[in-house]
């Protein structure tokens, strides 16, 4: 299970990084790479699950698809001005407070060992992009938010399903007719060309098709308050991939904050298989 967490884990990352490359570059506005990713999405969970399976039906919740939706278009809209950590940090810190609320809510109890890995995480994200980070504006911010919501909510439903692959599939094919309709809207305003169409492929069809399908089937293993944590991960692993692409440079910060973050993460993987094996 670890070794698909952390792929999921790298995958998020990458829908950071890929978003920024497409918007930052102008290859692509930010409407336009949100329906490319949601349609390119469906078509490649369509795709695999006629390939592997015969009888395997789609799964239709229009909530989740809105929710699927809500979070798609608030996260590139939201990534027009916010650096690639930022966002990362503003996204699944929203996550990580709605989820863990959400599982004390549920009756989850958070042990000592539990609540000193979540704030090592937190006290990690701190170190990695308070200090110097720019204040982002506030429209953006705003929007980054409520793709946290969103995404939250969307993670929490996902607890409850029991075929991932039907699930994922059918929130992307009911998020198709909003990915059509949205840029009706926007039309003098949207631009794409061949490296953001790529870009945008790439984003829907791997990071986002292929990991959410990877992430539904985790979730129902997982704890809502270790399910936020880990995806605390994204943020350090953002800053790396802007790094890595798009020119940001590596500081001991950096290093220091990784560290931390992960074995806060460690931390409460740790605490919930001791829990496990009581």
């Amino acid at each position: 299970m670890l070794i698909r967490i952390i792929i999921a884990m790298i995958a998020f990352a990458g829908n950071s990084v890929l978003c920024r490359l497409a918007l930052k570059g102008m290859h692509a506005d930010a409407i336009s790479f949100s329906s490319i990713r949601l349609i390119s999405g469906a078509i490649a969970l369509f795709l695999f699950i006629a390939i592997t399976s015969d009888s395997r039906k789609f799964e239709f919740k229009w909530l989740n698809a809105l929710l699927l939706c809500i979070y798609v278009f608030s996260f590139s809209i939201a990534y027009v001005s916010l650096s690639t950590g930022a966002g990362a940090l503003l996204l699944f810190g929203t996550v990580q407070l709605v989820m863990t609320v959400w599982g004390i809510a549920q009756g989850e109890k958070l042990v000592i060992l539990k609540i000193t890995g979540i704030l090592g995480a937190l006290a990690g994200i701190a170190i990695l992009l308070f200090p110097g980070v720019e204040r982002p504006s506030f429209y953006a911010a705003i929007m980054m938010v409520i793709a946290g919501l969103a995404w939250a909510f969307y993670s929490i439903t996902g607890k409850k399903i029991t075929d991932a692959a039907a699930s994922t599939g059918g929130n992307f094919i009911l998020a198709i007719p909003v990915a059509l309709i949205i840029p009706l809207f926007f039309r003098s305003h949207l631009h794409i060309d061949i490296y953001g169409l790529v870009l945008g492929v790439l984003s829907g069809a791997i990071t986002s098709g292929g990991a959410y399908l990877l992430w539904y089937s985790l979730l129902p293993l997982l704890r809502s308050t270790t399910a936020s944590t880990i995806q605390l991960s994204v943020p350090c692993l953002a800053t790396l991939g802007g790094i890595i692409f798009l020119g940001e440079t590596l500081t001991v910060r950096i290093l220091l904050a990784s560290v931390i973050i992960l074995a806060g993460i460690g931390l409460v993987i740790f605490s919930d298989m001791r829990k496990g094996a009581k």
